[in-house]
């Protein structure tokens, strides 16, 4: 069963590796050292649905409603459009008080973001219920199958987890109102690039 899984937890690593909107979210709330171990689970939760759900054979859902995929492409990038000019105005603003001060947006407004970033996004769907779903059809056998979804769902958890507080090591760099305008500013232009994608 270490083949299965072994494959499981490489194949979705490899997929979520990437930097995009959830993982710049997630890194961001990990600098600021705010509701990080809520955020990590609901990212790592919800991709282990996903997961799940293409492991299991959903993935032809996007089959039988063709228009979907065009659809969350819509949605995701008015999504990024707006979280990305709202870090472009916080840095063209420059007020860090909360930030510096280890304050930041409640729990719910977080995870409320966190969803959006997560559900909104058709690459999340098409990475879990499409390429992970896929590859996942080459075990038949149910044990090597479940094998494959667990090594693939616990290298979510692994990342998402790593990421959000293995960010506290660039705490120190943080220290300055500069530094959190130079990463929204950074943020900002990746979400608004990501939009670009989607709508290309």
């Amino acid at each position: 069963m270490f083949v299965p899984a072994a494959t499981g937890f490489a194949t979705a690593f490899a997929l979520i590796l990437a930097i995009g909107a959830q993982n710049a979210f997630v890194l961001r709330q990990g600098l600021a050292r705010s509701h990080v171990f809520w955020l990590c689970l609901l990212c790592a939760t919800s991709d282990a649905i996903l997961i799940t759900a293409g492991v299991l054979g959903f993935g032809v859902i996007v089959t039988l409603y063709p228009m979907l995929p065009q659809i969350m492409a819509w949605g995701g990038a008015a999504f990024l459009i707006v979280y990305g000019a709202l870090r472009l105005w916080a840095a063209w603003k420059g007020e860090y008080a909360m930030q510096l001060s280890g304050q930041s947006a409640s729990l719910w407004a977080t995870l409320a973001t966190g969803a959006a970033f997560t559900w909104l996004n058709p690459h999340v769907y098409l990475d879990t219920l499409g390429l992970v779903g896929a590859v996942s059809t080459q075990y038949t056998d149910v044990a090597e199958k479940t094998a494959f979804g667990i090594g693939a769902v616990t290298s979510s958890f692994v990342f998402f987890f790593s990421l959000g507080y293995g960010a506290r090591l660039l705490a120190p760099v943080m220290q300055s109102a500069r530094a959190w305008r130079i990463l929204d500013v950074l943020i900002g232009l990746v979400m608004w690039a990501l939009a670009a994608k989607l709508l290309s």
